[in-house]
Order: C-alpha cells, then structure tokens, then sequence
C-alpha cells in the first residue's frame, strides 16, 4: 500500500515538473513569434514608406521638367489625350480605343533616332507606358483612371526627355490618387479632370504651359 503511495506522489511530482518546463518554453516560443511578425510588419512598412517617396520625388522632378521642341513624339501624345478625353467624358471604350492607339504609337516610334543613353530612359518609360495602357485596354473605367495616373508621369517623362512641339497644360488634381494628388497632361487650359469625370470635372490647377 505505502508502495502505490510512493508511485503515486512520484507520477504526480513528475507530471507537475513536466508541465513547468513547458510553460518557459511555450512563452518564449510565443514571444519569438510576435518579434518576428513585428520585425515583418516594420520591414513592411519601410518598404511602402521608401515607395510612396520615390512616387513623390519622381512627381516632383516631373513638374520641374523643361521639354524641347520635336514632333518625334506627337502620335504618342495624341493617343494618350484620346484616353484622357475619353476619361473627361465618362467614356470607357473611347479610352480603351486611345489606349490601342497609344499601343501602336509606341510600336512605330523610329528608336533608331535615339542615342544610346537616351533610348535606355525610353525603354524604361516606354515598359511602364506599356503596361498602363494595356490595362486601360481591359479594365472597367475606374481602373482605367488608376492606370492613368501612372501613364501621365510616363507621358510627361517621356516628354522631359524627347520634346514636343505641341501646347500643353500639365494640370495636378489634388483628390486623385486616394488624396496624395495625381497630373494629367491637356490640350486645353481649362480645367476637366479625366480622374473624376462628371463627378467632379473642374477639380485641379494647371501647374505649367508646355510650350
């Protein structure tokens, strides 16, 4: 009988030490957790911090650019005013047509004209370009305007590093881009926002004439 006793009190001794050494080990294991998914949260967000500032010193050299005058690039302009017409106007398929032009536009454009520096800044802008356009191509309209944000900083690059002949008003809408603001390129002085449309068509400034 003092024998099962003594089994007993033993088992139970050794069962309570068990669960103490776990306690340490699950505790740390949980705080080792949350270091790691706080180190991923912070990496994370200084990733989309250093993001967001390349967006907005890649706006703010573009507002300072002086273009030239050339006419090398006129399709290309025209195109990219079809959508952004188009996009005033509330009209999806007139901006998917625009795009399909700006598609071909670049297609044709003569690269041999270029010097080897600046046909390496084309490509990059001409890649982005692109993209842009062939989402404009498919997407409903307010992801049309989206990719337009875009598409205007590689119009107004493209146009900082080749030149234009043409008029231009670079205009900025202060609401577009969830607030951070957004440019466009226009023919026209007046105001009438491709990213709002009717909704809001006389939002934005111009910031400069080109030409």
């Amino acid at each position: 009988m003092k024998k099962a006793i003594y089994v007993l009190v033993a088992t139970t001794l050794l069962f309570s030490a068990c669960k103490n050494n776990d306690k340490p080990s699950n505790k740390n294991a949980m705080q080792s957790q949350e270091m790691n998914m706080k180190e991923t949260a912070e990496h994370n967000h200084d990733t989309h911090d250093n993001a967001m500032g390349n967006h907005s010193e890649k706006m703010e050299k573009n507002l300072h650019a002086t273009p030239q005058k050339s006419d090398a690039i006129t399709p290309i302009i025209d195109s990219y005013l079809e959508i952004k017409n188009a996009l005033v106007n509330d009209k999806k398929e007139g901006a998917a047509k625009g795009a399909i032009m700006l598609l071909d536009a670049f297609s044709n454009f003569d690269m041999a004209q270029l010097s080897k520096d600046t046909h390496k800044e084309f490509m990059e802008i001409y890649e982005d370009a692109k993209e842009q356009a062939e989402h404009i191509v498919k997407s409903p309209i307010d992801h049309q305007r989206e990719h337009f944000e875009n598409l205007s900083i590689d119009i107004n690059d493209l146009i900082a590093l080749l030149g234009t002949n043409k008029t231009l008003y670079l205009s900025k809408c202060p609401m577009a881009g969830d607030g951070k603001g957004a440019i466009w390129l226009s023919e026209f002085k007046e105001i009438k926002n491709p990213f709002f449309g009717s909704k809001m068509l006389t939002c934005g400034s111009v910031q400069k004439q080109l030409n």
